[in-house]
C-alpha cells in the first residue's frame, strides 16, 4: 500500500526481518533488492564513523558511477533518504505509474551531484518530502523538535557490489562483492557489524525490500 502511494506498482514490498538467524531469514520473500537498517547513533558509532572515513580517504575504494547517492540536509529525514536510496538503486526493477512524483524526482536528479540531490529534495513538491507524512508515517521518524539518536541507512546491490548508503557520510561505502542470490545474507552480515560495535544496545531493526 505504501509503495502504491508513491506511484509504484506493488511488485515489491517492505517486510520486517524478524531475526538474523538462517531460519528467520528464510521467512523473507525473495528476491531482496535492498535492506534498510535502523540503528542507534552512539559515541562508539561516531568514533567508528570518523575512523572509517579517514581510512577510506587514505586508501580509496571502488564506487561504481551507477550508484545513486544523496546527502541528507533535511532534519530527521534519514528514513526518507534511506527509502530513496533503496528505490533509486533498483529503479530498473520498479514499475512506476506515469504520474509518480517519486519517478519524476529520480529522473530529474539522476545527473545531479549528491549535494544537488539533497537541495532538490528540500524544494521538491510536498508529496515526496518528509513533511508529507508518507515516509515519516511508515518509517516512524521523530518530529522535527525531538532529539534524534536513531538513524536509517540503506544497503543495496549495484553491479555485484554491496553498498552502504548513508546521507550523513561523504560517500557510499563499498562492503565487497555480493549477488542477487546472496544479497540478503551479505547485507545482514553488515548489519551484524553495527550490532557488534554496540553490544549493549538493543535498538536495531532491519526492513527488506523484497518481491511481493
Amino acid at each position: 500500500q505504501f509503495l502504491k502511494q508513491l506511484g509504484i506498482h506493488p511488485d515489491w514490498q517492505f517486510v520486517d526481518v524478524y531475526g538474523m538467524e538462517p531460519e528467520l531469514l528464510s521467512m523473507v520473500p525473495r528476491p531482496v533488492c535492498a535492506v534498510l537498517l535502523l540503528f542507534p547513533i552512539t559515541e562508539k558509532y561516531e568514533t567508528f564513523r570518523t575512523e572509517e572515513e579517514e581510512r577510506i580517504k587514505a586508501k580509496g575504494q571502488d564506487v561504481k558511477s551507477s550508484v545513486y547517492f544523496m546527502k541528507q540536509t533535511i532534519n530527521n529525514a534519514c528514513g526518507t533518504i534511506g527509502l530513496i536510496h533503496a528505490i533509486a538503486n533498483n529503479r530498473d526493477k520498479m514499475n512506476f505509474e506515469t504520474n509518480s512524483s517519486l519517478k519524476k524526482f529520480l529522473e530529474d536528479s539522476l545527473s545531479m551531484t549528491p549535494e544537488e540531490r539533497a537541495k532538490y529534495l528540500e524544494t521538491y513538491e510536498v508529496s515526496i518530502m518528509c513533511e508529507s507524512n508518507l515516509f515519516c508515517f511508515v518509517l516512524q521518524a521523530p518530529s522535527i523538535d525531538e532529539k534524534v539518536d536513531l538513524h536509517f541507512i540503506a544497503l543495496v546491490n549495484v553491479g555485484g557490489h554491496l553498498y552502504e548508503l548513508d546521507g550523513r557520510k561523504p560517500f557510499p561505502i563499498n562492503h565487497g562483492e555480493t549477488s542477487d542470490d546472496s544479497f540478503l545474507e551479505d547485507a545482514i552480515e553488515v548489519c551484524k557489524k553495527f550490532m557488534e560495535r554496540d553490544p549493549e544496545e538493543l535498538r536495531f531493526n532491519a526492513i527488506a525490500l523484497s518481491a511481493a
